[in-house]
């Protein structure tokens, strides 16, 4: 078999997923067609096709205008916009265990819902199992600054942590089946939660601070520390906090490495942050290019199996053991 030929023959058996993107909103405020590419954006249904991308998250960002007072409609207006999407193709959002048991790499692209920000909670529990009957099934507690549940990660400096909201935020998403994402959280916050979960989480988008200090990356301590509650941290491919604004595929793979040799393999995933981000490493200008890192990951010598988990499988597994059953 032919290097291209075996290269081949792995891609067509992985499922791939990716941990994060912004690109709702960047439909939504620039008009631009999900069903047709465009050559604009990096996400949308034809290059989702050619990637062969399985599972993907889809964040629901919520702008700076619309905190702390507004951002639930602002949430609710994003997915009414995604639901009128939907009424142009099938495609099945993720809800429960069951949507993930039947994906096989074959599989059409299914869609996780998650937010971007616990400013969408106004302040209420509550609201919490309301969204979640909307259908979303993660939460990036904050963004970077302060919010009703804890201190963002540009806060870090205050060494603030959750609040007694934002505690009872996290059980309560464990008890619903909800991904709690640290990702932007504050390093004193993303100690409290490990302290009350019984749930794995997520770093969706995040890098690795010992390769690149920034109050967005996480330490060694903390790449510990998701592996000991069976969670993942999503490699973001943003060169800003890969460390370095011209650096290429070969970046991304030196983040997913570090994270594999502290936390292993089972702990690390894809996070791009697609449509998110101003700028891209070289070789991942879109999500049409993911095969890259795969044929990255073969000639640097890495085994199908641990391609399968890095590329997709340990989101999954993460899910499952999150997720309600139906």
């Amino acid at each position: 078999m032919s290097n291209l030929e075996y290269y081949q023959d792995i891609y067509q058996k992985l499922l791939i997923a990716d941990g994060h993107c912004d690109t709702i909103l960047d439909l939504f405020k620039s008009g631009r067609s999900f069903w047709a590419n465009e050559q604009s954006g990096h996400i949308d249904w034809p290059r989702i096709t050619s990637s062969k991308m399985n599972l993907q998250f889809l964040a629901f960002y919520i702008e700076p205008q619309f905190k702390p007072h507004g951002a639930l409609c602002r949430v609710l207006e994003l997915l009414a916009f995604y639901n009128k999407l939907k009424l142009e193709k099938e495609v099945t959002t993720v809800l429960s265990k069951s949507d993930l048991c039947s994906l096989k790499p074959e599989s059409e692209c299914r869609f996780l819902l998650a937010i971007e920000g616990g400013e969408v909670l106004e302040s209420k529990l509550s609201t919490l199992s309301i969204l979640f009957q909307l259908g979303f099934r993660s939460l990036t507690l904050t963004w970077n600054q302060r919010n009703f549940l804890a201190d963002g990660a540009w806060e870090n400096n205050s060494k603030g942590g959750l609040t007694q909201l934002g505690k009872q935020v996290v059980l309560e998403m464990n008890r619903l089946g909800m991904l709690i994402d640290v990702s932007h959280l504050s390093t004193a916050g993303f100690w409290d939660v490990l302290a009350l979960t019984d749930k794995p989480i997520a770093a969706t988008h995040s890098c690795c601070a010992a390769l690149f200090d920034h109050p967005r990356n996480l330490s060694d301590a903390q790449l510990l520390a998701l592996k000991e509650v069976n969670g993942i941290i999503g490699i973001n491919f943003y060169p800003d906090f890969l460390g370095d604004k011209n650096g290429g595929v070969d970046l991304v793979i030196k983040h997913l490495e570090h994270a594999a040799s502290i936390a292993g393999i089972d702990f690390v995933g894809l996070g791009s942050d697609y449509d998110g981000i101003d700028h891209t490493p070289l070789g991942l200008e879109d999500i049409s290019k993911l095969p890259s890192i795969v044929d990255k990951l073969i000639k640097r010598g890495w085994q199908e199996e641990d391609i399968r988990k890095v590329m997709g499988g340990n989101f999954i597994r993460v899910l499952k053991e999150v997720l309600p059953n139906a």
